[in-house]
């Protein structure tokens, strides 16, 4: 049982953090792009303002990357964005893998823990002789609570798991729409609808 109860308090640890972590208007302001966009037709984007922006959330670090490389035109600011993004997000998904694991084991340590009680149950009798039958379902019952300590743990670290990896493909799709606007706002390719990033 020490094996899970550790493999519990990890997983507990783990998504509390990444909940804290991962918190969408953390990860992604809703209102940051408007305030870039507003620095930008104000001309007030200097580069105080821009390590402000790469240090104040995963968002605006690939805003800042994108900015940085404005002035090389559209394809290397699009670049620059990818390449931050892509650093962005396997930090976003820092310790879910840990967690995945954690899932997956811990059902297997229960299991483990079973069947080494088992051994012992049977070991136990086999050395008092039948005497007593209570004695092996004693040891029985007692071994197949590993069993289910194990799958207590896994069955909310794999929810929590899936949950994370969604919601980081969620946020993921909705930073790389606010990028796409931040560009279409710098280069001006395409019309961009102003109402939707003014505030």
């Amino acid at each position: 049982m020490v094996p899970i109860i550790v493999s519990s308090v990890l997983a507990l640890a783990i998504c509390l953090e990444r909940a804290w972590a991962l918190r969408t208007s953390r990860v992604a302001p809703p209102e940051l792009l408007p305030e870039v966009w507003n620095w930008i037709r104000s001309k007030q984007l200097n580069a105080e303002r821009l390590r402000e922006l790469k240090a104040g959330s995963p968002l605006g670090e690939i805003l800042a990357a994108g900015l940085l490389n404005s002035r090389h035109g559209r394809e290397i600011m699009k670049e620059s964005i990818e390449e931050s993004a892509s650093v962005v997000i396997h930090h976003m998904e820092r310790y879910l893998s840990l967690l995945g694991t954690l899932a997956m084991i811990s059902p297997l340590l229960g299991l483990l823990g079973t069947v080494l009680g088992i051994i012992e149950a049977f070991m136990a009798v086999t050395g008092g002789g039948m005497a007593d039958p209570s004695l092996l379902a004693n040891g029985i019952s007692k071994a197949l609570v590993t069993t289910a300590g194990g799958i207590f743990v896994a069955i909310p670290a794999m929810i929590m798991h899936r949950y994370f990896v969604r919601h980081i493909t969620s946020v993921a799709v909705d930073m790389e729409q606010q990028a796409i606007k931040l560009v279409d706002i710098v280069h001006g390719d395409r019309e961009v609808d102003f109402q939707e990033i003014n505030p």
